[in-house]
């Protein structure tokens, strides 16, 4: 087996634009005492803001937003027909959030405030698609250091235009601690006896949300509406992905994730786990596309309780997804949770929309300008 393979279990120092000091990388065979010791963040502290769970819950910013999203409750964007009302477009295909749209060389993705859970669609939340859209632009924009990406341009809050290009059928998922509790999670399979998944073996007395001492890469691919965990020997194999082009892609994965983790943590958070996807485009460049480091791709925990809590057997406190099942007060907390999220990775005031002009139209108008500048 060729090194690059092995990359899930020693993977890559990441390219950063302003480099610090590095926590070592660990061995490839992971070896870790019972003892809780090692859950400690490995990444540098000093700057890093303090977040508490409070600020998500009590605060005056949330007041703030919360009449503005309760407005919005019956306004959300949560089916779209651009095919319709913007003739360059020529087909549609629906996503879980996204609505792709074919316009010739070019996608247009459109996030909807659709919200989706184990595959199922569950409700609309306020505001969502801009979020999601604008939280991936602010990564992508920050990341290009690491890996080239298919953004051509974004012409409206919900939109991005993108290159076409060739799609990988893998899903590269990077986990830094053990949690989760989907059937593919590295938390379900450890506790079920699993010691090597995906190609990373695993050593006896891990607990949960423990941090790993390396990242780790648990790639998937699609089966029937599920996801499958897969080994880098069996996406060669297979003929997923050529070997030169998995360990392309697993190095720019490992080392996107590490900086994630790094800007998360300065802003008070810590970056979990995620997925990324990638495709390449007509010139045979590997391109990141889909999303990047969104509260619907990752996870992230408030990073300075973590260890207190993590030494007295507490789940971290977290921002994950609430999952509503429609209630307006739950609907409500969770458009309040992505703005919060988006507020502070970017360190941005998230806009509101002030215009009372119809979602629809405006993407329409907005779409069908930026198409015919690209002509």
């Amino acid at each position: 087996m060729s090194q690059c393979l092995r990359t899930t279990l020693n993977p890559p120092k990441t390219l950063l634009r302003n480099p610090t000091k590095s926590s070592p990388v660990s061995s490839p065979l992971i070896h870790l005492p019972k003892s809780k010791k090692h859950s400690r963040i490995s990444m540098s502290q000093q700057n890093q803001q303090e977040l508490s769970l409070d600020s998500l819950i009590n605060s005056t910013r949330k007041e703030e937003v919360l009449g503005a999203i309760k407005g919005s409750l019956s306004y959300c964007l949560t089916e779209t027909s651009l095919n319709k009302t913007v003739p360059a477009l020529k087909s549609k295909v629906r996503g879980k959030v996204r609505d792709i749209y074919d316009a010739g060389d070019y996608l247009v993705l459109v996030t909807t405030d659709r919200q989706s859970a184990f595959d199922k669609i569950l409700a609309s939340i306020p505001f969502k698609g801009q979020v999601l859209n604008e939280t991936s632009l602010w990564w992508f924009d920050r990341t290009r250091h690491i890996a080239q990406n298919a953004i051509v341009s974004a012409p409206d809050k919900n939109v991005t235009i993108a290159k076409k290009c060739s799609v990988f059928p893998v899903e590269f998922v990077v986990r830094g601690y053990v949690t989760g509790s989907t059937d593919t999670s590295l938390w379900t399979v450890y506790k079920n006896g699993v010691r090597n998944y995906c190609g990373n073996a695993l050593p006896d007395g891990l607990v949960k949300s423990q941090k790993l001492p390396s990242n780790i890469l648990t790639p998937t691919t699609k089966a029937d509406d599920h996801d499958v965990p897969i080994t880098p020997e069996e996406i060669v194999k297979s003929g997923l992905m050529t070997e030169a082009d998995y360990c392309e892609v697993s190095s720019k994965a490992l080392s996107l994730f590490e900086y994630g983790q790094r800007v998360a943590l300065e802003h008070g958070l810590i970056l979990v786990d995620t997925k990324y996807e990638f495709g390449k485009g007509s010139d045979g460049s590997v391109l990141l596309i889909d999303e990047v480091h969104t509260p619907d791709s990752s996870r992230y925990w408030i990073a300075h309780s973590y260890e207190e809590r993590f030494q007295k057997g507490l789940e971290p406190e977290n921002v994950d997804k609430v999952l509503p099942d429609a209630p307006a007060d739950l609907v409500c907390e969770l458009a309040w949770r992505y703005i919060f999220l988006y507020e502070t990775i970017t360190k941005s005031k998230f806009e509101l929309p002030l215009t009372e002009e119809p979602i629809h139209d405006r993407i329409s108008r907005n779409v069908e300008l930026a198409l015919s500048s690209l002509r």
